[in-house]
């Protein structure tokens, strides 16, 4: 069975494989470390001034730079980088290239790079400076330029604007002319037999601000644009507009709900590629600083990341009107500004991972919403609203819930134990029931996919993430985070609510946490009302009219109240809370007040976190089903295993054993167990850390247990191209014969006789089979070959004569 997932090869690699039809086949080498930073040759002023401002694109296995300024003059070189043979060159144009030009864009459509646009002129005399919208196309067959020639309408001219290909069509946006800032859209077909007219599109949905000096990129149908300059309206928010309904969209991270970094800071003169799921942002001027951390961005999730270079990487330093292009699994980056307005020349290469995505949460969330092979009943409201769970993952998230379960097991199992004389059953068992009279239903709901998934989306059906109707109800998720006693979604609460209310809504938030007595959502609230830029308008408007008597006192008495008063009661708020935020006191008053803003850093424990625990010790009163392991019995939870695995949720369908114990074997081979517990780790916890050895065993688990993606696997394979050493080869020798994966074996006997004085004095060898034994021998004579085994044998005989 061949490997799909494809992995980052270095171009040096020569790749080790043995086909087969009854062997496992690798394609075992050496590969590069993912996430790492490399600084390559850098381009040399007689190929290539340094430059920024200029364009860059990948044609096979190649990287082409055109035009930017170096400092003094615009350029209209074309320069070529070979990422495989790691050099620079100079390329042939031909007659009539672009006239010297920079902040034009560059895209590759079949076999041809087309330029667009662009700021032209002569920069050191100031003179001929003006915006251009023509258009270039370079055919790298004949080596090339071939100007196009318009009819009809055609784009302003423009510099510093976004370009896109998509559907055999360029896309050209927004921009500066000159005077103002454009966000107008434009597109060209690309075909080559038809007239070249440009058509002006009309966009609809949530536009971006109109802006410059941004990146653009294209994924799944969509163009992507995050921040640019865009003057007062300058954002960090990532737009996406759809090239089929031409609608744009604000896309809302929500990290606050989620517990996941915010977004980039906004910036300017930054690049964004597309890479497999994610989108990738570098460099750029964010507030006066040019960062060099490296952004990433997933679709599928909708997350904001900072991807953690390998420590071994040369991190190249922060620059802004760089160029960025991926080539095969890597990304590539070259010139742009850096510090002290120096133009650079250098080129660095960052190495993606290609891992398939943890489908975790997304497997969770599936059995929360199927409800399938639930076991728990949660009676929620004065009403008794039937909430189906499952008591594994509900006891893993939640102390307070977990022994609300314990006693409804109790009860269970005392009328189990009357009815059939045991509790020890596996079929047709009674679901748990747990009454939460005191709770409503909807916030209820919010905290139960909280406990499946990690997060909370309130705002899934209503937009507006501020409106009051979202924030009432975060209330009621904050006062069950505290009863059930989740540190982690109280802490997200507190962050959703400290950056959603503001004036318009703070007084019914404050009523409503006066209802629910949640003293610190209201010591917020206070604090909002009686701020010196708030209150004024806060108690002229009319719903201060008819606030409640007693909080309305509440909020003149406080507005009264000494500074040093003021003063006093944030330290008895930081006291109790550990944070504390009051922007309005006096200098000489915050002083006194030794507190930090916000909560910072998230307390309390994950998702992965709760169930790692659970795995290894909190969900042993939980188990309900027993895996038979040659002998060896591990109690585990059918709802977890059923949720992460096609082959166990299809057994449990159509076969319940009687006895709960199911065999366990991949394909017809049963793991070692030391393997099957690395593979217990990653079914709850999805957890991809583990010895050689047992990713040997467990290469082919992701078909036999049928894994949403083989995300496993490819980990697995990872893992052994990596750490495969003398240390640890003779186990993996011993793995690599039981699975006939043939490769390995041949690799591991190499590396046995490399080190052979070393790995013959391991205990470990000593345990292997005759026939390894064997194998060892015939691999250490290949080595010595027959002129080596001659020549020692000649001066054997020659020692015993005493003829030396």
């Amino acid at each position: 069975m061949n490997c799909q997932t494809r992995f980052p090869r270095s171009t040096d690699d020569v790749e080790f494989s043995q086909t087969s039809a009854d062997c496992l086949t690798l394609e075992f080498g050496p590969f590069e470390a993912v996430h790492r930073w490399k600084r390559m040759q850098d381009c040399n002023e007689f190929v290539g001034a340094k430059r920024s401002k200029h364009t860059m694109v990948s044609y096979k296995d190649a990287i082409y730079v055109f035009g930017g300024d170096n400092g003094k003059s615009m350029l209209n070189d074309l320069v070529v980088y070979d990422c495989r043979g790691k050099s620079w060159g100079r390329v042939p144009q031909g007659q009539n290239p672009p006239a010297p030009r920079y902040h034009h864009s560059a895209v590759i459509h079949e076999n041809s790079m087309f330029v667009f646009g662009g700021y032209t002129g002569d920069i050191h005399s100031n003179s001929n400076l003006a915006n251009r919208n023509d258009l270039f196309e370079y055919k790298f067959g004949t080596a090339t330029w071939v100007e196009w020639k318009y009819t009809g309408r055609t784009p302003v001219p423009r510099s510093a604007h976004g370009a896109a290909v998509y559907d055999g069509k360029l896309y050209i946006y927004a921009g500066y002319d000159g005077n103002a800032r454009l966000n107008d859209m434009w597109s060209i077909d690309l075909k080559d037999d038809i007239p070249h007219v440009w058509e002006e599109i009309e966009q609809g949905g949530d536009c971006p601000p109109t802006c410059c000096n941004f990146p653009v990129s294209v994924a799944r149908g969509c163009m992507y644009v995050f921040s640019g300059q865009s003057g007062a309206k300058i954002t960090n928010t990532l737009f996406e507009f759809n090239f089929k309904t031409k609608m744009w969209s604000r896309i809302v991270t929500e990290h606050l709900l989620r517990g996941t970094p915010p977004p980039p800071a906004r910036r300017y003169g930054h690049t964004m590629v597309t890479h497999d799921r994610y989108l990738y942002v570098f460099g750029g001027a964010a507030d006066n600083t040019l960062p060099n951390d490296l952004h990433c961005y997933d679709l599928d999730n909708s997350i904001w990341s900072v991807i953690q270079p390998s420590p071994d990487s040369k991190v190249p330093f922060g620059r802004l009107f760089h160029a960025a292009t991926v080539v095969g699994d890597a990304l590539y980056v070259f010139g742009g500004t850096v510090d002290n307005n120096v133009r650079s020349g250098d080129i660095y290469r960052f190495q993606f991972s290609t891992y398939p995505k943890c489908t975790l949460t997304e497997d969770y969330g599936k059995l929360l919403e199927t409800r399938l092979f639930s076991d728990l009943v949660f009676l929620v409201g004065e009403d008794e609203t039937l909430v189906q769970a499952h008591s594994a993952i509900v006891a893993a998230r939640s102390q307070f819930l977990r022994a609300s379960i314990r006693q409804a097991q109790d009860i269970r199992d005392k009328m189990l134990e009357k009815k059939f004389g045991t509790s020890q059953i596996y079929k047709d068992v009674p679901s748990l029931e747990v009454k939460l009279t005191d709770v409503n239903s909807e916030p209820f709901q919010l905290v139960l996919n909280y406990v499946y998934t990690d997060r909370i989306d309130p705002g899934k059906k209503i937009k507006d993430p501020t409106c009051s109707r979202i924030i009432l109800l975060m209330l009621d998720v904050y006062r069950l985070a505290c009863k059930f006693n989740m540190l982690r979604l109280e802490h997200l609460c507190i962050q959703y609510m400290e950056s959603t209310i503001h004036h318009a809504n703070v007084l019914e938030t404050l009523l409503r946490a006066h209802d629910l007595q949640l003293d610190f959502v209201k010591e917020l609230c206070l604090k909002l009302i009686v701020r010196e830029s708030n209150y004024t308008q806060i108690v002229m408007s009319p719903e201060f009219e008819t606030l409640d008597q007693r909080l309305m006192v509440e909020i003149i008495r406080r507005k009264q109240l000494p500074i040093l008063k003021k003063a006093q009661e944030a330290q008895q708020m930081n006291e109790m809370y550990g944070y504390v935020d009051i922007p309005e006191l006096t200098r000489d008053a915050y002083e006194y007040i030794p507190c930090k803003r916000s909560p910072g850093p998230l307390q309390g424990t994950t998702l992965e976190q709760d169930l790692e625990l659970f795995l290894n010790h909190v969900g042993n009163d939980f188990c309900d089903i027993t895996l038979d392991l040659d002998g060896t019995y591990i109690r585990a939870h059918k709802a977890i295993l059923a949720a992460r695995s096609g082959y166990f949720e299809g057994l449990f369908r159509s076969f319940m054993p009687e006895d709960g114990m199911v065999q366990i074997q991949i394909g017809e081979m049963i793991p070692s167990l030391q393997s099957f517990n690395s593979l217990l780790r990653f079914i709850y916890f999805g957890d991809t850390n583990m010895p050689p050895e047992d990713s040997l065993y467990l290469f082919s688990a992701p078909y036999f247990y049928s894994f949403t993606n083989n995300r496993l696997q490819a980990f697995c394979k990872q893992n052994l191209e990596m750490n495969v050493s003398s240390d640890n080869v003779v186990q993996i020798l011993e793995a690599a014969d039981r699975m006939q994966a043939i490769d390995m074996k041949k690799y591991s006997l190499r590396l046995i006789v490399k080190y052979f004085p070393k790995i013959i004095k391991m205990p470990k060898i000593r345990t292997l089979s005759r026939q390894l034994l064997l194998d060892i021998m015939e691999a250490l004579a290949d080595d010595m070959g027959p002129l080596k085994m001659s020549s020692d044998l000649s001066n054997t005989s020659l020692n015993s004569e005493g003829t030396i």
